[in-house]
């Protein structure tokens, strides 16, 4: 599929630059694979000239003189002249006399790739700003990486660049209803549970989502992706790890291993699985893997005082790496065998069991779709998310799927992924998490109930749930 699909709020922001009467610096981050390059290239269909780079993924042969010849040879594929290339200082002044005047965007994709080695790369970047780009207002110049850790401390805390980014950009999943534009034209004729399975694996990742065949079946959609030597799915976990985190792969690798089996973990509980002291150091790893788009970390607040709680929680919040690490990693042997074929995955994969964190991932990416299903203003929200609340000698612990607190009512809210219809047994789970929740005085609360494949009669006639979402209202046109 070539077609640009979703980031309408992103492309808008680009494109108020265009009137500005100054040129911008732009910083885009967001994960491998989330839509970086094909959003700066939609974009840049608004101008005159573009100049688009790419640096080099990093591996031990690949030297800092390297990423600058790559860069050369970019610039003569767009019609630079040669230039030397021995110092960034000459080679940012040929593209900034290419960009004295007209509408121009430069790009520098994967720009920790070109720099992370060079450390008079930023400063001659910094310098070429001030100037060259920084004379045209027309001109737009975009940083862009997957390493998000490296754009926030080497340009967007940095001192000499202080004042001139004027649009960060974080890019996230792509929202369910920009997920149902892979189906193209079958998109009504596929069940929402056949939908659901590859989403459940996908998540809202673009490139993901656009290797999905919507002539076949989930199935065989997941035995090419994920079940082949030769599938995107297969090879990408160990891509992602060595593109991203380079020599200090293996910790970052551990980290969420630890979360891929459970629903979340604080920072102390994934230490001790690792074996590492808490501190300093894995708070950064942490903080990379997360601002990467790959881990979430979830605060608790006080319901009562309604602050944030320093307390927090993280979670595998990308679908891929979890299924990746749960379903492919330990069947390595048996996919390079042929074992997994399409047959295998209809009978053998529990689908159920597969899709419980899956689809409460899905549910949560798409929290402010809840909100507005639930009819909750946005300004009425004091607070939402994943809740927990640790146990003490006064209250009993306990975990809520996703809370809403507003000034006067809380919204616990049980997400259940089942191909039967949910059981009355989902009534006494909510019952317990409620008995056990620290709800302030003249405070109500109304349990909500979102599922995808129906509810039994006894749910329906014991009338507990204040509202029943069906998710799968969402997965239609």
């Amino acid at each position: 599929m070539n077609r640009f699909i979703g980031r309408k709020d992103e492309l808008e922001a680009l494109n108020s630059r265009i009137s500005k009467k100054s040129a911008s610096f732009v910083a885009i981050r967001g994960r491998r694979r989330i839509g970086k390059s094909r959003l700066i290239e939609e974009f840049s269909k608004k101008f005159s000239k573009k100049y688009l780079f790419t640096g080099l993924p990093p591996t031990v042969k690949v030297t800092k003189k390297e990423q600058r010849l790559e860069f050369i040879r970019q610039m003569k594929a767009q019609g630079l002249p040669e230039v030397s290339g021995d110092d960034w200082g000459d080679i940012f002044w040929v593209i900034g006399k290419a960009c004295e005047r007209d509408s121009v965007i430069i790009s520098f994709d994967e720009i920790a790739w070109m720099g992370s080695k060079d450390p008079l790369f930023l400063g001659k970047l910094k310098i070429a700003w001030d100037q060259y780009f920084e004379k045209n207002s027309k001109l737009v110049l975009i940083v862009a990486s997957s390493i998000s850790s490296w754009i926030d401390k080497n340009i967007l805390k940095s001192t000499g660049f202080f004042g001139r980014v004027d649009l960060i950009l974080t890019l996230k999943e792509l929202p369910i209803q920009d997920c149902l534009q892979f189906w193209e034209k079958r998109n009504n004729t596929i069940s929402t549970y056949e939908k659901l399975k590859l989403l459940g694996i996908t998540g809202g990742v673009p490139k993901y989502l656009s290797e999905i065949n919507p002539k076949q079946s989930a199935e065989s959609n997941i035995q090419k992706l994920c079940f082949s030597e030769y599938g995107l799915l297969y090879n990408e976990f160990d891509r992602i790890f060595h593109d991203l985190f380079s020599r200090r792969s293996e910790i970052y690798k551990k980290i969420v291993e630890q979360l891929a089996t459970v629903h979340s973990l604080t920072q102390q509980e994934i230490c001790d699985g690792i074996n590492r002291p808490r501190g300093r150091v894995i708070s950064g790893y942490l903080n990379d893997l997360e601002t990467a788009g790959f881990l979430s970390s979830d605060h608790t607040w006080n319901l009562k005082s309604k602050s944030v709680s320093k307390l927090r929680k993280y979670r595998l919040s990308d679908n891929y790496l979890r299924f990746y690490l749960k379903y492919i990693a330990p069947n390595k042997m048996q996919i390079s065998k042929g074992i997994f074929q399409n047959n295998f995955l209809s009978q053998s994969m529990n689908w159920d069991s597969i899709m419980g964190l899956q689809f409460e991932n899905l549910v949560i990416l798409n929290q402010n779709v809840l909100r507005n299903m639930l009819r909750i203003a946005a300004e009425d929200c004091i607070n939402q998310g994943p809740y927990f609340q640790t146990a003490t000698k006064r209250r009993k612990g306990c975990q809520i799927d996703f809370l809403i607190q507003t000034k006067n009512t809380l919204y616990p809210c049980e997400i259940k992924f089942s191909r039967k219809p949910v059981s009355s047994l989902v009534i006494e789970e909510m019952e317990k998490k409620i008995r056990a929740l620290d709800i302030p005085k003249h405070v109500s609360y109304r349990p909500v109930l979102i599922h995808v494949n129906g509810v039994s009669d006894e749910v329906k006639d014991l009338d507990y749930f204040d509202q029943i979402i069906d998710w799968s209202t969402l997965l239609q046109d």
